[in-house]
């Protein structure tokens, strides 16, 4: 395994967010600015004045991911448990529940045994498969069920498991074996089918006793990492945020491969959002990008892990994302609640980093008793 090597360059990426392209539409990196008339920015001054910002992002984020739903898909999850393992200190729970009509969502929840006799109250956490289309695989390497046939440290939420966390892990929309029929069920994308799936998981989990109140964790790694992004913008119970390998600006997305921003390719496909096709050749032009995302995510403690050799997100575009966003953190006076790691090595999630990332959900998650 590489050795990572670690820094939190809020400093330098203040640097790299001053040699921008332009073709990243300044707006959307200097995120305090908001519209206040139709074609006219100001700046953002107040709490108050970045709601209003806040506000259109997300609106911005709608119209390509499609509407989040309401009450009418808020039906009772009628929750069954399919198996229970005993696994030492925790309990691993196969269970499905109902997220909305006509859509039965396979998952697994994972409970340390104190918290199962009682005698515990922990924090819970949403952890998010990365991208894996193998029907024996899928979200099952996030619990360590996977064998051989995945990559070392994809097994995040075992290991939260075996550190006294609750956990849920549900699968992704379309990828191994969870297929719902998106269209059917009214989506204009998979990422917004993911987002509800992923706010139903945490209705789970909110009704489990020996959870503790007051907010849950939400961790990937890849599709995980940006999934835990958009699903805490659309989610505010989740509370602390850790994206390993998740983002790095639509701009710089695979800039030497324009193929991947034709339909059925990188972001576009139906299990995405395919509505990011229109925007090839002019990427700048999407209504919202991560660093309004992840803007959107402040004052709440957010950690990214973004690799010098990560071949499919950029380092120097994840940082400069974060500097950006990290404008509005200092404004909510949360300066040190955001921070970027780039470890030396690949598109991983290395035992260090993980170490990283659960120190830094356990020292912001609502603690035990």
């Amino acid at each position: 395994m590489n050795t990572c090597r670690r820094s939190v360059l809020l400093l330098l990426n203040v640097v790299l967010a001053a040699t921008a392209s332009a073709a990243d539409r300044p707006e959307r990196e200097q995120l305090l600015l908001f519209q206040s008339a139709p074609g006219s920015w100001s700046p953002v001054r107040t709490p108050a004045e970045w709601a209003r910002r806040r506000a259109d992002i997300v609106a911005a984020a709608q119209k390509i991911m499609g509407p989040l739903p309401g009450a009418e898909k808020r039906v009772p999850l009628d929750v069954r448990v399919e198996k229970e393992t005993d696994c030492g200190t925790y309990v691993r729970r196969e269970i499905t529940y109902q997220s909305e009509p006509g859509s039965r969502v396979p998952a697994f929840l994972l409970l340390p045994k104190t918290a199962v006799a009682g005698t515990a109250s922990v924090p819970g956490v949403l952890a998010l498969m990365p991208t894996n289309n193998d029907p024996a695989v899928g979200y099952r390497a996030v619990v360590g069920l996977a064998g051989t046939k995945t990559l070392p440290g994809r097994n995040c939420g075992e290991e939260l498991a075996q550190r006294g966390f609750a956990v849920i892990v549900p699968p992704y929309p379309q990828l191994a074996d969870y297929q719902p029929d998106l269209k059917a069920l009214g989506y204009a994308s998979g990422t917004m089918k993911a987002i509800w799936d992923n706010i139903r998981a945490l209705d789970v989990l909110a009704a489990v006793p020996g959870v503790a109140p007051g907010g849950f964790g939400a961790i990937g790694h890849s599709l995980g990492g940006h999934n835990s992004i958009y699903t805490a913008v659309f989610d505010e119970r989740i509370k602390t945020i850790v994206s390993s390998c998740g983002f790095d600006s639509y701009t710089d997305y695979y800039r030497e491969k324009p193929e991947v921003w034709r339909p059925g390719g990188g972001w576009t496909q139906d299990r995405y959002m395919p509505a990011l096709a229109a925007y090839a050749g002019r990427q700048g032009e999407i209504p919202f990008d991560f660093a309004e995302l992840i803007g959107a995510l402040a004052p709440r403690p957010f950690l990214a892990i973004s690799p010098t050799g990560d071949a499919n997100f950029k380092w120097r575009s994840a940082g400069r994302v974060v500097s950006a966003a990290h404008a509005v953190y200092e404004l909510l006076g949360a300066t040190n609640r955001i921070a970027i790691e780039h470890p030396d090595c690949p598109h991983d999630f290395p035992e260090p980093m993980r170490a990283r990332a659960y120190a830094f959900l356990e020292e912001h998650l609502p603690k035990r008793k």
